[in-house]
């Protein structure tokens, strides 16, 4: 009888485990189905007065929650103000996005200003005139060219590259072997060297010939970069030794040239007065395609003397110079430096 009963008290012990286990199982297999949240698939079975109170009570909204509705007319409300956005934060929205479309559509870029810059053998200070030069052109906006143009020479080479490499500007270092017994001589060759690889590299911006003697003003730069062929603008020449100013260039109503500042004229029947040669400048395509300034495409000794050939040019057609700055073509921005030592020359 003993046996019995212990193995009755065995079977129903294990039958109540098997049952809860099942239970169990059962429990957590559906409840991994229930959604994630707050709420749970047994909420509704949930008698607890003070849950129920506080589920009637509506959560107060604030800026970063979202109201829950508990009824269905508060569903529909919330879901068409989701649906649909906020007629003043669409209006506010059009606005912006047509600004930046235009804002887009006016940004225009840059022209190329292509800055040659002949170095003179025998100037003791064209180092220290080189780096000057190299800290100003640093300040222009880009696109900028720089074109150095000098005489070979094995004690200069390393000293010039180096620190044309170190300006961080886009540069092009043109040398020659020539030699020469006239300054101008000199200068013309570099400059139709520097004008030869223009042309040859079809390099397209506004050719500007900066001595390092010049000094300018920034907004030189961006008035120059609006020149459609030949551009001209007065310069201010300065002495070292003397107290006072000397004004060149063209004397001009808004853009058009009507004359000329002059320092003296040689010939008083010269009809057309020099122009120096760092108070213009002009579009590089002149010289590689003529016929679209109207210029004939073959002139004898343009090859050889294109410096010649771009002064003829833009003294002959008045019509397509345009003096700088078109507002006030009497603002000086560009001065010239002369030093009274033996080993300086002024061009």
């Amino acid at each position: 009888m003993g046996s019995l009963e212990r193995s009755k008290k065995k079977t129903q012990v294990w039958k109540k485990a098997v049952i809860h286990f099942s239970i169990c199982f059962v429990m957590g297999f559906f409840t991994g189905f229930a959604p994630a949240g707050k709420s749970s698939l047994f909420s509704n079975f949930e008698t607890n007065p003070s849950t129920t109170s506080k589920s009637q009570i509506p959560p107060q909204p604030s800026e970063n929650s979202t109201y829950t509705p508990n009824s269905l007319a508060d569903k529909a409300l919330v879901n068409s103000q989701v649906q649909a956005p906020a007629p003043s934060e669409s209006r506010k929205a059009e606005p912006e996005n047509r600004s930046l479309s235009e804002t887009q559509d006016e940004v225009t870029p840059r022209g190329l200003v292509i800055v040659v810059t002949p170095i003179m053998t025998k100037d003791r200070y064209k180092n220290v005139l080189l780096r000057r030069m190299a800290n100003t052109l640093r300040l222009v906006p880009p696109p900028l060219l720089w074109i150095v143009v000098e005489k070979h020479s094995e004690a200069d080479v390393n000293s010039s590259s180096t620190m044309l490499r170190k300006t961080g500007l886009m540069y092009r270092r043109i040398v020659f072997k020539e030699n020469f017994t006239s300054l101008e001589a000199e200068l013309d060759h570099q400059r139709n060297l520097a004008l030869r690889h223009i042309e040859h590299h079809k390099l397209s911006g506004i050719v500007h010939f900066a001595g390092l003697n010049n000094i300018y003003d920034l907004e030189f730069f961006d008035e120059i970069r609006d020149i459609e062929v030949f551009g001209t603008w007065p310069m201010a020449l300065l002495s070292a030794n003397r107290k006072r100013v000397i004004v060149e260039g063209p004397v001009c109503e808004s853009s058009q040239v009507l004359g000329w500042h002059l320092r003296k004229i040689n010939n008083e029947t010269e009809t057309k007065p020099p122009v120096h040669i760092s108070s213009f400048a002009f579009n590089s395509s002149i010289l590689w395609d003529p016929e679209r300034w109207g210029r004939p495409s073959s002139v004898e000794g343009t090859k050889q003397d294109s410096i010649k050939y771009v002064k003829q040019v833009v003294l002959e057609d008045d019509t397509k110079l345009k003096g700088l700055p078109a507002q006030d073509c009497s603002k000086v921005m560009l001065w010239r430096l002369n030093f009274p030592t033996r080993t300086r020359f002024s061009t």
